[in-house]
């Protein structure tokens, strides 16, 4: 069935092109890099690659962990499975097992600022020997102080050192006593402790306050102003009495604690010493002395200690430092490489903030109340990597917040600091500084291309912290060593899984997929996960025929299956051609109509599609009109192949005289977005035979980009643009003369279904390679191409009607004028406004 146009065939006085040279079944059959026979030898034997021809990457790694300089971190682009990263991860280790262990980090309070703790850097093991060693010295002087304070001698010291002071305190009292009774005065203690000055009757104390009331009345005034006058100083003499007991008491208390830090530090500074010992680490001295001088400036803690006679260390919730007594005697272990051989290799696999580089912990009690101590410092993987290396999804790490930046700032620095990440500032309540430490490490990082080159060129910092990219390469030359590869990894998954064995057939199968998905018959895959689900889809096959080994059909199946699952998409498409729901003819001629080949994606499987491309021509000069475009439907690539199928009318028809032409280009029925410059050769051979007039054979299908001098280039999607055709053709009904124009720069690329390749080993499909729009547009119209001015040619026709055009056009212009565009009137000038109407 065609559709409207020029359905005969070319005109008589046409000069018929030469009979076109198809494409030949002996040009479609993959030829293997091996022999059938050593591809089941290797997979029964064969050693596996972990990375198939990743070699440069792989060196890449190796340059970047073995050079010390700053700014030789990996970025790992191309790793999609869990395998394929832990081949990176393994060289890594394999690097690491020679390295020297990097040691401990742990964090200690500071006793001058208790706010900024103290990050001290031990050998490896020693961090966990610290901590475990000070929490026995906090247990052994909480459990031995006591003791000691209650030992007979330091008894003796307190009691010999209180009766000094109560003599002194004597002292001074008994003499304001003689020289209280000298002057007609007695001292008294009332019994609430206040001391009184009670006046002597006759040399004798009063026997009642009534007697001494009696006594008072018989003396006369002055006397009894004498008393008050001697009461007064003697009252100040007390009063001076009693500051001097207090300053006594107060020397006896320092004179006490004095005597209990000596006695304490008998204890304590031979247990401090002993650690110091241990560890000649210059940090852990200061930090040891600091603790020693706090103790025993504190004694007072461990008399609680000794009154409330608990544990060790005791849990207090919600009482003192978060709960715990002494706290400020702990070691807050960050880092522990006691049992890590070699240098770390630290892989992160949810590298959020807080995994990466730690946080510190608040605290809530049971009345809302927050707070932390340096104990609630939590490491992160980045700390933990110190002296090693740290291997992270950058992919998932630039998308959490604060991650990004604090990475560059790390790398950049050298330094660290601990700190909780807070979105909101005015929510941060943590008020600790840990002191900042410095970290040594490699960082290896995973992410797409796209990734790498989107920071490489929108973050300057980006290419002085990751120096190395290791690029894994898609695929890699099929040669005989990736094909045993390829059998030696099925082998290999077969034992690992207890999968049937795979005979030649399948093996050759494999290989062959493999060298599809890559696109080239010169290259094959070199990401081997697809493989290796071929492979188990193969072998359910085989096992639900009750075999023992798996064969090419079996391997033919699973792929037929795996398309069945995904081609939904497909069969509604041939379905809707089939019943001219969409329009693409496959038989007789038409002018201006072509068929068009598309890839679509649907979501793990591409498939072709063919689409009627129609081209109409009028007298005018507007150029080629690319309705997609002015319908917003096309992308930049199909834009720019319009535009060079201007170029190339320009250069070959416009030597002599313009193009006075207007030519509009639409792929029918087409509602969505297009792009790519696929169909610019298609776009071409529809606008060369409009403007000639000469049909085209409406049952073949064409792709191929072109270029301005009219060389058809290699396109995309070959295969699937290939075998999309032959499936409608197959739908509506197979002739014989259908078949595809496709650039000679594809034959390379061509690793077509079976099915397909029967059908054209049969003579029942047909693929013709073309090097240029001449080539091509001679099998479409069965006319010679030829060139300007050699007659019945599609060249001079074309010419001709382009000459004949601009002559029309020219002498229209003789006769009219006309306003291509009317400039706009100037505005007027604003009127001034009228004056207000009187108020009546």
């Amino acid at each position: 069935m065609t559709d409207q146009g020029d359905h005969s065939n070319p005109k008589p006085d046409l000069v018929p092109a030469a009979p076109p040279v198809e494409l030949a079944a002996a040009e479609l059959r993959l030829k293997l890099p091996v022999e059938a026979a050593e591809l089941e030898h290797s997979a029964s034997q064969g050693q596996v690659e972990e990375l198939l021809g990743q070699g440069r990457a792989l060196d890449a790694i190796r340059l970047a962990i073995g050079v010390g300089g700053p700014g030789y971190n990996v970025f790992v682009s191309g790793l999609r499975t869990r395998e394929e990263r832990n081949t990176v991860v393994r060289l890594l280790a394999e690097k690491a097992a020679s390295m020297p262990t990097p040691g401990d980090w742990v964090y200690v309070h500071n006793f001058k600022d208790p706010e900024s703790p103290v990050a001290i850097y031990l050998e490896a093991g020693q961090g966990l020997v610290l901590h475990t060693r000070v929490a026995d010295l906090l247990t052994y002087i909480v459990d031995q102080l006591p003791k000691a304070f209650r030992r007979e001698d330091f008894d003796q010291e307190r009691t010999a050192l209180r009766e000094k002071y109560n003599k002194r305190a004597q002292e001074l009292f008994g003499g304001l006593e003689q020289r209280a009774r000298e002057r007609g005065f007695a001292v008294q203690a009332a019994p609430n402790g206040q001391i009184i000055l009670i006046p002597l009757i006759e040399g004798k104390m009063p026997e009642s306050p009534e007697a001494l009331n009696q006594a008072m009345q018989k003396k006369t005034d002055a006397e009894r102003e004498e008393l008050a006058r001697v009461q007064a100083e003697l009252q100040e003499q007390l009063g001076t009495i009693l500051l001097k007991q207090q300053e006594i008491m107060r020397e006896l208390i320092d004179d006490i604690r004095e005597i209990e830090r000596s006695f304490a530090a008998r204890l304590i500074k031979p247990a401090i010493a002993e650690l110091k010992r241990h560890f000649s680490n210059p940090g852990v001295d200061s930090y040891l002395d600091d603790m020693s001088d706090h103790m025993l400036r504190h004694l007072e803690r461990f008399r609680e200690r000794e009154a409330a006679e608990q544990g060790p260390v005791p849990v207090q919730p919600g009482g003192e430092e978060g709960g715990r007594r002494f706290v400020e005697y702990q070691v807050n272990l960050m880092v522990d490489n006691s049992r890590t051989k070699g240098a770390p290799v630290i892989i992160e696999d949810a590298p959020n903030y807080r995994n990466l580089f730690g946080t510190i912990e608040r605290w809530i009690d049971p009345l809302g109340r927050t707070g932390t101590n340096f104990t609630r410092i939590i490491g992160g993987s980045y700390i933990k990597s110190h002296g090693g290396f740290l291997v992270f999804d950058l992919e998932d790490a630039v998308v959490e917040p604060g991650v990004w930046k604090t990475i560059k700032r790390i790398l950049k620095s050298g330094r660290m600091t601990i700190e909780t990440f807070e979105p909101l500032p005015f929510f941060a309540t943590s008020g600790l500084r840990p002191e900042p430490i410095e970290v040594e490490n490699k960082v290896t990082v995973l992410g797409s291309r796209n990734l790498y080159n989107l920071l490489y060129f929108y973050d300057q910092d980006f290419g002085e912290l990751f120096k190395i990219k290791a690029e894994m390469r898609p695929a890699v030359d099929a040669n005989r060593e990736a094909a045993l590869q390829y059998a030696a990894r099925v082998g290999t998954l077969a034992r690992r899984e207890n999968l049937p064995l795979f005979d030649a057939s399948a093996l050759a199968k494999i290989v062959e997929f493999g060298m599809r998905m890559a696109g080239d018959r010169d290259r094959v895959l070199a990401m081997l996960e697809p493989i290796d689900d071929l492979a188990r889809e193969s072998a359910y096959f085989a096992r639900a025929d009750s075999v023992e080994k798996v064969s090419a059909r079996h391997v033919e199946r699973a792929l037929i299956e795996r398309r069945l699952r995904l081609n939904f998409i497909e069969e509604e498409i041939r379905r809707l051609i089939a019943n001219r729901t969409l329009v693409v003819n496959i038989s007789g001629r038409s002018v201006g109509q072509i068929n068009g080949l598309a890839v679509l994606d649907v979501g793990g499987y591409s498939f072709g599609r063919p689409s009627r491309v129609s081209i109409t021509v009028a007298l005018g000069q507007a150029g080629l009109i690319n309705i997609e475009r002015e319908a917003r439907l096309s992308g930049a690539t199909h834009d720019k192949g319009i535009m060079i199928l201007s170029g190339f009318l320009r250069s070959r028809f416009a030597q002599q005289h313009p193009i006075a032409m207007t030519a509009s280009i639409a792929f029918e029925q087409s509602y969505s977005g297009i792009d790519g410059d696929s169909a610019s050769s298609t776009e071409l051979y529809g606008l060369l035979s409009a403007i000639s007039g000469v049909s085209i054979r409406q049952e073949l299908a064409v792709t191929g980009s072109v270029d301005q001098f009219g060389n058809v280039q290699a396109i995309g999607g070959a295969n699937e643009k290939i075998e999309g055709f032959y499936r409608v053709c197959k739908a509506i009904g197979l002739t014989g003369t259908q078949g595809v124009l496709l650039p000679r720069a594809n034959l390379a690329n061509l690793m077509l279904e079976p099915e397909t390749t029967a059908a054209i080993e049969q003579g029942q499909f047909h693929i013709y390679p073309v090097d240029t729009i001449d080539h091509g547009i001679e099998i479409l119209t069965g006319v010679r191409a030829g060139s300007i001015g050699e007659k019945g040619t599609i060249n001079d026709l074309v010419d001709t009607h382009l000459k004949r055009m601009a002559d029309v056009l020219h002498d229209r212009a003789l006769q009219e004028t006309r306003i291509v565009q009317e400039p706009a009137a100037a505005p007027k000038p604003p009127t001034p406004p009228e004056p207000p109407e009187p108020q009546r």
